[in-house]
């Protein structure tokens, strides 16, 4: 797993052991690969919390998540997708995800901004 999504991965793997990243494997990577920062932009906005995930790709303070909210920012496939693929019920993924998302975007995005969608 790379890229952005591959490092949150990662990160959030670190927070709930390796038994989640044995099992999560390429799931959310795969799910969110390429342009994966900018549909997550369009999900928070949808979601009525673009000003979160604003927050984290700027330079300041990095407004925390719920894991309602992270409920309400990915769709039920995205997260019945982790479910099947790691076998893990939600309430151990989402929890792990809340945690780390905002240092994630944070550090995808360095200069303040989203990284350019690729061709």
């Amino acid at each position: 797993m790379s890229g952005f999504f591959g490092n949150l991965m990662n990160q959030a793997m670190g927070a709930v052991g390796g038994q989640l990243g044995n099992k999560l494997g390429g799931s959310l990577g795969g799910m969110l690969q390429g342009e994966g920062l900018q549909m997550l932009i369009g999900q928070a906005r949808n979601a009525g919390l673009e000003d979160k995930i604003r927050s984290w790709i700027g330079n300041g303070e990095n407004l925390p998540i719920s894991v309602d909210e992270i409920r309400n920012l990915l769709t039920d496939q995205q997260i019945q997708g982790l479910v099947s693929h790691t076998g893990l019920p939600a309430n151990v993924i989402l929890p792990a995800l809340a945690e780390f998302l905002p240092a994630a975007v944070d550090q995808h995005t360095p200069e303040g901004a989203t990284p350019p969608a690729q061709a």
